[in-house]
């Protein structure tokens, strides 16, 4: 978790992490939190349109879960569906893994209303620990620490429904400050 970020997540990195993110829990989520998940899409839509309009600077960006993406190309767009949908699958095994209380205990971090963002961050990264030690140490571990992060999102959005936009913005926050190096090589990878 101690991957050093150069440049610090810019606007795309934070779309290019957040269809990511969305399309990860798509790709696996159970009924459970569908229609909060479809409420997310609309809302990441609706960010879209006021991204679309003109910026201060007079160009256009827009954000990848709608319309033109100006800054995150349809080829980029679909290699992140892609990536996201073979996490995944990888998700979906290592899942059975994770112990229901590590979810209850971070589900109730996340309907705490007195812990910070950080704090949220901290209790997330401290779980994702957990779920490391675990882990065989012949992995790539930042590949593994992705799918882990993503996961823990989908198990505490499944677990309680009405977390999974808090949830969804500090999985989202966590791998722009952890890893998002790996996300960039991911998408690039992919589009090699």
């Amino acid at each position: 978790m101690d991957s050093k970020v150069s440049n610090g997540a810019g606007p795309q990195d934070e779309r290019i992490t957040s269809l990511l993110v969305f399309s990860f829990l798509q790709s696996c989520s159970p009924s459970s939190f569908r229609r909060e998940l479809e409420a997310l899409g609309h809302q990441l839509s609706m960010c879209t349109a006021l991204d679309d309009e003109l910026q201060t600077d007079g160009s256009q960006w827009s954000h990848p879960l709608g319309g033109a993406a100006d800054t995150v190309s349809a080829s980029q767009e679909e290699a992140i569906w892609d990536i996201a949908r073979q996490l995944a699958q990888i998700g979906d095994t290592m899942g059975r893994s994770i112990h229901p209380g590590l979810i209850h205990g971070l589900a109730a971090q996340f309907t705490n209303g007195s812990l910070s963002e950080e704090d949220r961050r901290r209790g997330f990264a401290t779980t994702l620990g957990q779920l490391l030690q675990a882990c065989p140490a012949d992995v790539d571990q930042e590949k593994t620490l992705l799918v882990l992060t993503m996961l823990l999102a989908k198990e505490v959005a499944s677990h309680t429904p009405a977390l999974l936009q808090d949830v969804f913005r500090t999985t989202v926050n966590f791998i722009n400050q952890n890893l998002l190096t790996y996300v960039r090589n991911l998408v690039q990878n992919e589009l090699d």
